[in-house]
């Protein structure tokens, strides 16, 4: 019996301690200070994004340097990538041909001229024994025309060597522009002829170049439904001037301006062509490149707030707003990312003047905080926005 009494004391006392656990730790759960966190208060600010579009550089004017008749390659004048200026020598080509028939024909003119020459002095003598009534005046009309055929003759042989002259002038070909020569795929001695599929070279003036890039259907509507202007030409002169980014990552010094290309939709890829025209004096940019054209596009009442703020739970990105008694409720946003990855630009989930708690990390909802107001202006110094 006092062994029960004991064992009934004991638990009895064991009790008693747990509830005096659970008291103490009710009582340290009230008075645990509250943790206090910046808040930022949402404000409309302008700022601007940029869109990167891959894009391919095609000088100004190309032109492609094709053969008119056939040969050798018998001289190249200019190496590849070398800038030449209008009416340089370019290439030579070797058809013997061309030369004999120059030459033929220039033997030919001294023969007509000698038979017109014949010709004449046969009319100057029958005409005075015309005059005389010597001989018949079917004479003097006979050698007439035998005149006017071998001058015909004469002017037939002045034609060919024009002709033999103009394909010897084939050989030689000359810049039509000034320009930067592209690459040469054939060598000295190679046959060359105007049915080649390959051109000998092609010519870029580059004072200006293109970029050329796509948007697809999905862009164009976008772009379309936010630009002002009654046709995509219209749309274009509304947007701001477009930066180039080279292919080694830096910015082009020089900007430029938006084209359309190309009226129609591929049918193949679902993409409209555009351009985008940027001024190049010191032909920095050559044709056949790669760069990247940015546009950029202003928002003129964002509300931003830093990446660090936002949290994602099953593919949905979230925030920690307060409410007006200081308690944390998570809001589901949508957004979209500044260039810098920095922040987010909302476009649903939150409206001016909601506060919303930065570098808080796996808070309950309805927990109290205090808070402390962030200064918006450093916070949005790196931004470069403003009010």
């Amino acid at each position: 019996m006092a062994g029960r009494l004991k064992c009934m004391c004991g638990m009895a006392f064991c009790m008693f301690l747990l509830a005096a656990c659970e008291d103490n730790s009710k009582q340290k759960a009230k008075t645990s200070p509250r943790l206090s966190y910046q808040v930022l208060t949402l404000a409309p600010r302008t700022t601007t994004i940029y869109s990167d579009f891959p894009a391919t550089i095609q000088g100004e004017d190309v032109v492609e340097i094709r053969p008119m008749v056939d040969g050798y390659l018998e001289q190249i004048y200019v190496p590849e990538g070398g800038t030449v200026k209008k009416g340089q020598l370019l290439f030579r080509i070797k058809n013997p041909q061309y030369e004999q028939a120059v030459i033929t024909a220039q033997a030919a003119i001294k023969s007509a001229t000698a038979d017109v020459e014949a010709a004449k002095m046969d009319v100057e003598k029958v005409r005075p024994l015309v005059e005389r009534e010597i001989v018949s005046k079917y004479q003097l009309s006979s050698a007439q025309y035998t005149l006017q055929s071998k001058e015909a003759a004469l002017a037939e042989a002045e034609a060919t060597l024009k002709n033999a002259q103009t394909n010897l002038g084939y050989t030689i070909l000359r810049s039509p522009q000034d320009g930067v020569v592209g690459a040469i795929p054939y060598k000295i001695g190679a046959l060359i002829s105007n049915s080649n599929t390959n051109p000998l070279t092609t010519l870029s003036h580059i004072t200006n170049v293109y970029a050329y890039f796509s948007l697809n259907e999905k862009q164009l509507l976008s772009f379309s439904n936010r630009v002002e202007g009654a046709t995509l030409q219209d749309k274009l002169d509304h947007l701001p001037m477009v930066s180039l980014i080279l292919a080694d990552g830096s910015l082009y010094a020089l900007k430029g301006r938006l084209q359309t290309a190309s009226g129609l939709i591929a049918t193949e890829a679902g993409t409209a062509s555009l351009k985008a025209s940027f001024p190049n004096p010191r032909g920095i940019i050559r044709s056949g490149a790669s760069a990247v054209v940015r546009i950029p596009r202003t928002e003129y009442s964002a509300l931003i707030v830093p990446q660090n703020a936002s949290y994602e739970l099953q593919n949905k990105q979230f925030v920690y707003t307060l409410t007006k008694d200081n308690k944390c409720v998570s809001t589901a946003i949508t957004s979209v990312p500044t260039n810098d990855g920095q922040f987010l630009i909302v476009q649903s989930g939150l409206k001016p003047g909601d506060r919303v708690i930065l570098g808080a990390f796996n808070m309950k909802d309805s927990t109290v905080v205090i808070p402390v107001p962030a200064n918006a202006d450093s916070l949005y110094s790196n931004l470069g926005t403003t009010n």
